[in-house]
């Protein structure tokens, strides 16, 4: 019997049952990141920010960059996307006033524990960021982010879970 008579029979004997599952949001926030930095995945995690969830994806590019891209957990739609740059980049130097140890200060004030990575960051719209990830005391992951001109938090979130390295 060929396919697509199959699945017609089997749909009109079986109208309650999905015979295709539809796309869940992590596989349109995986198709959607990289047709817009095509490469290879390093790292998913799931993420809380201001009470929503959302994934992160880790992409070494064909550009030869690296990209980071943040999708709504319920929709799969690309919130941000983040460009990782090293931290003797002459990009990030020439605009940086504030030093990585004066943004770990800021970063561990608010949320006391270990610093286990930092990156360097150009945000979507051109501004720079050193983003640590801290393991608190309680055990928790927090990924924050300090502004690299002004010396204050722009943003933080609980990593709930992370798999592949970077």
């Amino acid at each position: 019997m060929k396919q697509p008579l199959l699945i017609g029979l089997l749909s009109v004997m079986l109208p309650g049952v999905a015979l295709a599952a539809e796309p869940t949001p992590l596989d349109l926030c995986v198709k959607a990141a990289l047709e817009a930095h095509p490469g290879k995945i390093k790292s998913l995690s799931s993420e809380i920010e201001d009470g929503k969830s959302q994934f992160e994806l880790d992409i070494k590019g064909l550009d030869g960059k690296y990209w980071e891209v943040e999708c709504d957990a319920l929709t799969g739609k690309i919130n941000r996307t983040e460009r990782e740059i090293r931290a003797h980049s002459t990009e990030f130097k020439s605009k940086a006033k504030i030093s990585r140890e004066d943004a770990t200060k800021t970063a561990l004030a608010k949320y006391p524990g270990k610093v286990i990575n930092t990156e360097y960051d150009i945000e979507d719209d051109g501004e720079i960021s050193y983003e640590f990830i801290i393991q608190t005391k309680e055990g928790k992951y927090i990924e924050v982010e300090v502004d690299a001109v002004t010396g204050k938090l722009a943003g933080e979130e609980e990593v709930l879970y992370h798999i592949g390295g970077k």
